[in-house]
């Protein structure tokens, strides 16, 4: 059996031990709310909205269309993680519309550390975007402080685990999942 054979087969063991902490309806539910939030405070404002790849793909999917005024989207890929643990931020793409005097929201699946995040507002710092919103879905509940405490449009809260399901992965498997899920057994 192959490394990838291996992993696959630790991903569907992981899936099947997994805590399930919120069902689709109630991650239909809280994104639902967050577009209604995003739009009282960003329909007038002509954002550019940039998905934080890869983890953020489902969420932007589902939370696009709901937000029913004009905005531009665009994509960017920063990572620390390579294939399991944090590492130092690595560029895979950065914007390719112009952020100056733009008010730009970033969503992403999750803030953990906040590094990541962290990093795509500094890059947009930088590129002289106007203004700079946050949105994630899922807020994780650590106990060491951030660079990034929190976001300006949250969903839900996780506990400080290995959390997967909507865009949140494990070890490249189960972003897929339907609902969120906490592992419990490798």
């Amino acid at each position: 059996m192959d490394e990838l054979e291996k992993l696959r087969l630790e991903a569907e063991y992981v899936f099947k031990e997994a805590k399930l902490l919120y069902s689709p309806d109630e991650v239909e539910t809280v994104i639902e709310r967050m577009a209604k939030e995003i739009t009282v405070v960003l329909e007038d404002k002509n954002p550019v909205v940039l998905c934080l790849m890869i983890g953020a793909v489902i969420v932007i999917g589902k939370l696009l269309p709901q937000l029913n005024f004009p905005l531009q989207l665009e994509y960017v890929h920063a990572t620390r993680y390579q294939g399991t643990t944090g590492g130092n931020i690595q560029w895979v793409r950065s914007p390719s519309i112009a952020l100056e005097n733009r008010t730009v929201l970033i969503v992403d699946d999750i803030l953990d550390e906040g590094i990541t995040l962290s990093s795509i507002i500094e890059e947009c710092r930088r590129l002289n975007a106007a203004k700079i919103y946050t949105a994630i879905l899922a807020d994780k509940q650590i106990k060491k402080r951030r660079p990034l405490e929190k976001a300006d449009f949250t969903g839900l809260t996780v506990p400080d685990r290995y959390v997967f399901g909507y865009g949140m992965d494990y070890k490249g498997y189960l972003r897929n999942a339907p609902g969120i899920y906490a592992v419990t057994k490798l």
